[in-house]
Parts: C-alpha cells; sequence; structure tokens
C-alpha cells in the first residue's frame, strides 16, 4: 500500500498484526475503542498473555514519519510524563519506515517502535516481552520520494557536507551558499533536512553545532565510491612504491589533477593493515590512458593493484594535503570514500573518523576562509 493511503487507522490495523505475528498465538492484542469523534492519532492498546493476569498497555504514536528531532522534542517529553504518571503504559511509535539513526535514539530513551518495513523494538519487564528485529536500512523510494526531495545523495550536497564536517561553526546558510557555489533555497532546505536528522543544530539563523561525524556516515550511505563513479583498474609492474615515485615526477599540470584516497591514504593516518590497492582520483581534465600511459600501468579487467577513478566533482580536491611529496584527499573526503568503498575500507574509515575526532584542532578549519586554503600535513 502507497503511504499517501495509509491514514492512522490502517496503519494501526497493519503494525498490530505484525506485532500479533510476533508476539504468537497465545497472545492477544486488542486496541481498546477510541472515544467517540476522536481523530487522533494516539491509540491505547492492550497485550495480554495467554492464562496470565497480567498485561501491559501501550501507547500507540501512529506517524507518517519519525525524525530524530521528533524523538528529542516530542516524543521524549511524552516518554517522561507517562512515566511520572502510569508505570503500567509504554510508549510504542508505529510509522510507515524508521530510520536506523531514529531506531538508535528510540531504543536509547526506552521508546518501542515498528514499521511497515521489518523493523521492530520493544521491551516490557511484566509480562515480559521482548522483541528486537531489523528489517529495512534504507527508505522505501516511494516513502523517501514522499518524505524530502533534498537529500544526502547529490553532489551538491556533497559540498555542502564537506565545509560543514570541515569548518567549525558559527555560520549562516548565506556564507555556507556563497562559499559552496549554491542557491540558498538548496541550501536552507538540505539544513532544514539536516536539523530534522540532529545533524546541525541553529541558533535563529546560525549553525551552532554539526554533528560531523554522523553527518560524513548520512553522506557515505548514500554514496559508492566504485558503484557511482567511473574508474579503471591497473596494475602496476613494478609496484606500488614505483607509482608512487612517477607521480612525484609527474609535470605540475597531471600532478594537480591526481589524489590519493582510500586505503593508502587511510594507511597514514590510521593503519589498520597494509597493502590494498592504490586509489587516485583522477581530474576530469585528464585523459586517463596517458596519465596510465605516465605512471607505467597496464590496464587489467581483475586483480587491479591500482584504481584510477575519475573524479565527480571538484570538491574531492579541496584541502588536499601534500605529504611527502604527494596529494592526499582530505580527511572528511577520505572517510566518505573508505565509508562507501569495498572490502575493509569501512573499517578503515571508522578508523579515520577515530583519528579525526582525537585530533580536531589539527585540520577543523577554524572559519570557512580558512577552510579554502590548503592544508600542508
Amino acid at each position: 500500500m502507497a503511504d499517501e493511503e495509509l491514514t492512522p487507522q490502517n496503519l494501526l490495523g497493519q503494525g498490530l498484526a505484525v506485532l500479533s505475528d510476533l508476539l504468537g498465538s497465545s497472545w492477544t492484542v486488542t486496541p481498546r475503542p477510541e472515544r467517540e469523534g476522536s481523530r487522533g492519532s494516539d491509540f491505547i492498546v492492550e497485550v495480554r498473555a495467554e492464562g496470565d493476569s497480567s498485561f501491559t498497555q501501550l501507547l500507540v504514536e501512529v506517524k507518517t514519519s519519525v525524525t530524530p528531532r521528533m524523538v528529542q522534542e516530542v516524543l521524549v517529553p511524552k516518554m517522561d510524563l507517562l512515566e511520572r504518571v502510569n508505570h503500567y503504559t509504554n510508549l510504542f511509535v508505529m510509522a510507515p519506515w524508521v530510520s536506523p539513526r531514529t531506531q538508535e535514539l528510540l531504543r536509547k530513551y526506552g521508546i518501542g517502535y515498528l514499521d511497515l518495513n521489518g523493523n521492530v523494538s520493544l521491551r516490557v519487564p511484566k509480562p515480559a516481552i521482548v522483541i528486537h528485529t531489523e528489517g529495512a536500512t534504507r527508505a522505501p523510494r516511494a516513502h523517501a520520494q514522499q518524505q524530502s526531495k533534498t537529500t544526502l545523495g547529490g553532489a551538491k550536497a556533497g559540498r555542502l557536507v564537506r565545509i560543514l564536517a570541515d569548518v567549525r561553526p558559527p555560520y549562516g546558510a548565506t556564507e555556507l551558499a556563497r562559499a559552496a557555489g549554491m542557491s540558498l533555497p538548496y541550501v536552507s532546505r538540505l539544513l532544514d533536512t539536516l536539523e530534522d536528522q540532529l545533524l546541525v543544530r541553529r541558533d535563529g539563523r546560525a549553525i551552532t553545532d554539526v554533528d560531523w561525524p554522523n553527518l560524513l556516515r548520512a553522506r557515505a550511505a548514500q554514496t559508492n565510491l566504485l558503484g557511482r563513479n567511473s574508474y579503471a583498474g591497473m596494475l602496476a609492474p613494478n609496484g606500488v612504491a614505483a607509482v608512487m615515485n612517477q607521480i612525484r615526477a609527474l609535470p605540475p599540470v597531471g600532478f594537480d589533477g591526481v589524489v590519493i584516497t582510500g586505503s593508502w591514504a587511510a594507511h597514514r593516518v590510521a593503519p589498520l593493515a597494509v597493502g590494498g590497492q592504490l586509489t587516485l582520483y583522477v581530474a576530469a581534465r585528464l585523459n586517463v590512458d596517458d596519465l596510465a600511459d605516465d605512471l607505467g600501468l597496464l590496464p587489467v579487467q581483475e586483480n587491479a593493484d591500482v584504481l584510477l577513478v575519475q573524479a565527480p566533482d571538484l570538491v574531492v580536491f579541496e584541502r588536499a594535503a601534500t605529504y611527502q611529496g604527494l596529494r592526499y584527499v582530505a580527511l572528511s573526503q577520505l572517510v566518505l570514500d573508505c565509508l562507501s568503498g569495498p572490502g575493509r575500507m569501512p573499517a578503515e574509515g571508522e578508523a579515520v573518523l577515530q583519528y579525526m575526532t582525537d585530533h580536531q584542532e589539527t585540520w577543523r578549519a577554524l572559519s570557512i576562509h580558512h577552510a579554502q586554503e590548503n592544508l600542508q600535513l
């Protein structure tokens, strides 16, 4: 059933059917009759085990969508009030889909949830009920399109995410739009989305805080390093070290169009393992075949030592750092690439995130003006 056809009553009906199936035939799940004229989205549901005199009540909040911001600003205060006036009633949220980040917050505050895509959590001490299932981690397409047309998946969003991660607030939407070369309405819409996800906080018009680790994770979840970008696999007959020497010897016009990302860049700040493929972003103005010749590489279909990835946007070169004669992507870009990469790269991305958390003073710029200067690490 499409989301737009879901009324609170039929969403409640579908949700209670799922809950009954999970509890089994020895349990009864009974909604209490609504008061005449009631048009709200709150329902009382009684859950009782067969042959047991005890039961629990669920105060079911039926929502078309649930955001982290709604959890903190609406549901948590309601939960606190409920705990003070009625110990036997548990708050339970039903929605078409509940995001992993929202699920995490609901569990943190002891609020149960159920969506129509397999995600359920309910813990009740008496009668003892423990249910936890994991379903879809991404919003169904119809639901996502209905909820928001502004997502973190596009190139423009990538530029804004990089600035938000790389620069310490405060700053405003106008300043961000000017720095990213985007329209103010687009930036404002994306900031609204990020605020709903508790990834940014604002005081009036000023952004005062950015949850940059989770912002980078959220952006990476909507991208794919090798799935969305054109790339060529190469064999390095003389080894990766020889390729790096060839990069150092490139003329400026070629050297400036190549930056290292992926495992070899992660090794520099947060080594988990040695080896792996050397991944290079290549500027669109460079011919990949000519660059491969300059670096002594041979094209292969499998078991590549080096990946030449066509840069999807100039933002991947912004704030690149030069180290021992080679250029590396900025740490925020490195995290995005690793978390959205294959194999062990996501683990390397998390290790880089930890390094960044421990060394914020060394990489996070004090202002947008400072962020536009390249770092020399």
